[in-house]
């Protein structure tokens, strides 16, 4: 999609020392009370230029390629491919959303584990050789569509703490790596490295040590085969704390140092996607319609005693839901924290509450239940960490209005850019100045991607 960038309909606000993105989200909420109360998103893309600071002084040198489809919207993709990292991507859009970065194919990586062939004959077309395969009949789908293609063997891991659910995982085993090896040879396909993933939500951090040593291994099987390997990609999974990343540091560094030393000439890279964006992108939803239910099940655990008989729970349902933002809800344990917009009194009385979203379906849960103050019909609630999931992603739900995005960087992060070299003049286009004073009108100041 070449072109992407230029055509993209969206801009970035340089927030002057005196405005907050507080500030930015009361305007925004004052103008959507007036017209149309859509939800919105405000991405402040000033993290994303500190979550790279960070990961260049805690994980230097394994190089980040960023998990597109967790956030495929224009200003975050402009803003990391400005910073030179490169993308994963899971899907023929993907590629070429990022082709439109101006990315060089050497730094695309196609990851999707079952791929189309179409799809394989497009990143043939478009010279993107890396990618993942995981089986036999992989391998001969990509043999026979992409033959230049350069193989990441993708082994599977363990994490003997994870759910029951979560164990069925992509990935093959060790024993298997062989018979890949032997399929590779007798079709001709290069392999050029591994492939892992743990899992953010795994807690043993053992994991990492076995996974290294796993790929070390089929390393060594591959000079048994002549494969001549450069990359090990040790996936993603990283939350976004700056304490996950140190203690995942913590224990890859030693054996990476050991097993894959700087002077063997073999790249380590990263699939990093939430940690870039999730704390980046604060939702603001409005509720739609409000019921009063007697229902005990609704109360948080220990509030039943608390709780007086006559006490109304409320049932609020809000124009976003798991068919558009709230997506992650369908296939993660996610609680997210809805915080209320409007002001109201330390003492005033908070009510055990339910969110919904609009479309009516026993599926569209936002939040079980929470203790919120008693809401009206127009109040507004605002999601923290929203940047990772859906945003780019079009939604099931045929009536479901995308929420538009406002994107805001503090001048700080802007001067770092520039400072750093790294603010190209297609990017500086996108910017323009929000004062201290903020008035701001959504037709001529922000631009969205929606």
């Amino acid at each position: 999609m070449k072109g992407f960038l230029e055509d993209a309909n969206y801009s970035i606000g340089l927030l002057d020392e005196g405005a907050t993105l507080a500030d930015v989200i009361d305007n925004c909420i004052y103008e959507h009370t007036h017209t149309g109360k859509r939800a919105f998103f405000v991405g402040d893309l000033g993290k994303l230029v500190k979550k790279n600071i960070q990961w260049q002084n805690v994980m230097a040198p394994i190089k980040p390629f960023y998990t597109v489809r967790c956030n495929s919207t224009p200003g975050v993709l402009e803003i990391l491919g400005t910073l030179g990292i490169g993308f994963a991507c899971s899907s023929k859009s993907e590629m070429a959303l990022v082709q439109g970065l101006g990315i060089s194919p050497e730094n695309i990586i196609y990851t999707n584990p079952c791929k189309q062939a179409s799809q394989i004959k497009y990143a043939a077309k478009a010279g993107i050789n890396i990618m993942t395969c995981d089986s036999d009949i992989e391998l001969k789908k990509i043999a026979r569509n992409h033959p230049n293609a350069k193989l990441l063997l993708h082994i599977a891991t363990e994490d003997i703490t994870a759910d029951e659910e979560m164990n069925m995982k992509f990935g093959t085993t060790l024993k298997n790596c062989r018979h890949l090896m032997e399929c590779a040879k007798e079709f001709g396909v290069q392999i050029v490295g591994v492939k892992f993933h743990v899992s953010g939500s795994c807690k043993e951090l053992q994991t990492y040590i076995h996974a290294i040593s796993d790929a070390r291994c089929v390393f060594d099987m591959a000079e048994e085969f002549g494969f001549k390997m450069n990359m090990l990609d040790i996936g993603g999974g990283f939350t976004g704390s700056e304490l996950q990343l140190e203690e995942v540091n913590h224990v890859i560094r030693p054996l990476l140092d050991v097993y894959f030393p700087k002077e063997s000439g073999i790249d380590v890279i990263a699939e990093p996607g939430c940690y870039y964006v999730s704390s980046a992108f604060k939702l603001a939803v409005n509720i739609i319609a409000k019921k009063t239910v007697e229902c005990d099940k609704l109360l948080p655990s220990g509030m039943e005693q608390a709780r007086s008989d006559d006490e109304p729970v409320f049932t609020y349902y809000i124009n976003d839901g798991v068919y558009g933002s709230f997506a992650s809800k369908l296939s993660e344990k996610l609680n997210p924290n809805p915080e209320v917009h409007k002001k109201y009194k330390e003492d005033e009385p908070l009510f055990a509450s339910s969110l919904w979203g609009p479309s009516c379906d026993e599926l569209d849960q936002i939040v079980e239940n929470c203790l919120l103050p008693e809401l009206s019909v127009g109040d507004w609630l605002i999601f923290d960490n929203m940047g990772s999931g859906t945003l780019g992603e079009q939604s099931a739900f045929n009536d479901y209005q995308r929420p538009l995005i406002y994107y805001m960087m503090s001048f700080s992060d802007w001067d770092e850019m520039q400072d750093a070299g790294i603010a190209s003049d297609t990017l500086m286009k996108n910017f323009f100045f929000v004062p201290s004073c903020i008035q701001l009108s959504s037709e001529d100041r922000f631009s969205t991607a929606a």
